[in-house]
């Protein structure tokens, strides 16, 4: 074992020396977005049963969606894709596309298989690093898939070279992950339970969790980044929502749903780091008291102004601090949760109070709310 070190660590140093060097921090706001389609082209990935679907066609199918309605949503938002056809691309390659482009968040979209009966269903969310199981260690729970996910290695030439020796079907090689640590775990995670939430709202129901864990295609990104098996290509009900144009559509939302809640805090936290010190030195609070009701007031209840800076399939608290010491306003729209703060029956008053939350959260905009209407106000 001891020998085994020895000749480990240099492997590790030379892993850790390839891991490319994050850009000084340039925007705080999430502006690239990366989607990678698992498999591709000679490498279909997992195939159903009957042999008619393969994974490849899938995750392709589902990237494109969730891309076209995060570009639809967020015009502002550079959506990239790894691949737009069937082509294949190396793992190295797919996160290389995203440390090129800058990337703030990069999604790799696959599809989970068991060779142990049909029952196995549900999606799962993945993490770079170490079990996040009390009691489980990085081999012991997802062992099985990580080797399949990354043995398409294989497929590539000299494979040896450019992951630096590591074998997927050798324990002993994930013991590097181990020792690796992720400067964007943290936001990783919170993309990841984000996606978990949201898609109890698809057609597939069973979440099999968040966890963290050893893929070949995560080592590489220098952005928060995460792997999502979005159901069992073995269930005869997962497969079933997967071969549904429709049920298809209602998973790409869950994610847009989720991209949503994370972009929102991505965006308003990053705002409210830079505007924390400039708040202290200034008289005036960041949260402004509510102005004094109208006569009216009871009647304004229904029909006030005020600032949107979250819309999510979540329920949230009133006083979540994701609001920033603001109370805020919840409006039921169809699936989604409108949350709006500074909150006024005078319009003026609400525009003044915009300006200042606009410090902690960019991308908010005045509305008008009437009963359960929300329109903008230029």
């Amino acid at each position: 074992m001891k020998r085994f070190f020895c000749i480990l660590l240099p492997v590790i140093a030379a892993l850790l020396l390839a891991i490319p060097v994050p850009a000084k921090e340039k925007d705080i706001r999430l502006k690239t977005v990366v989607i990678d389609p698992g498999h591709g082209g000679h490498d279909p990935g997992c195939i159903s049963r009957d042999g008619k679907t393969y994974e490849k066609d899938v995750t392709l199918d589902l990237s494109k969606r969730f891309a076209q309605k995060i570009s639809a949503s967020y015009p502002e938002v550079k959506v990239i894709m790894t691949r737009t056809d069937d082509k294949y691309v190396t793992l190295a390659g797919r996160a290389d596309v995203a440390n090129k482009a800058g990337a703030d968040l990069f999604v790799s979209i696959h599809i989970n298989s068991t060779d142990k009966g049909t029952s196995a269903n549900g999606y799962s969310i993945h993490c770079l690093g170490q079990s996040s199981r009390k009691g489980n260690d990085l081999f012991s729970k997802n062992l099985d898939l990580c080797r399949r996910e990354n043995s398409v290695i294989h497929l590539e030439d000299d494979y040896k070279t450019t992951y630096k020796g590591f074998d997927p079907s050798d324990p002993k090689s994930y013991i590097i992950f181990s020792l690796m640590q992720s400067a964007h775990l943290e936001q990783s995670l919170q993309f990841a339970e984000n996606v978990a939430e949201s898609m109890k709202d698809g057609p597939i129901k069973t979440c099999r969790g968040v966890s963290q864990d050893p893929f070949l295609v995560l080592w590489r990104t220098t952005m928060p980044s995460v792997l999502i098996e979005t159901g069992f290509i073995t269930n005869p009900d997962d497969l079933a929502a997967m071969r549904s144009e429709e049920e298809c559509d209602k998973i790409a939302t869950a994610l847009l749903n989720a991209f949503s809640t994370f972009k929102m805090r991505y965006d308003g936290a990053q705002s409210a780091e830079k505007a924390v010190e400039p708040a202290k030195s200034e008289p005036e609070p960041a949260p402004s008291p509510e102005p004094e009701p109208k006569p009216q007031a009871a009647k304004a209840a229904e029909s006030f102004y005020g600032t949107q800076v979250l819309a999510t399939s979540r329920v949230m608290r009133p006083d979540d601090s994701f609001f920033q010491g603001y109370t805020a306003k919840e409006i039921k729209s169809g699936r989604l949760y409108k949350y709006i703060i500074g909150v006024s029956t005078d319009p003026q008053a609400a525009r003044k109070e915009n300006a200042r939350i606009k410090k902690y959260f960019p991308d908010s905009f005045l509305v008008k709310v009437d009963g359960e209407t929300v329109l903008l106000v230029h």
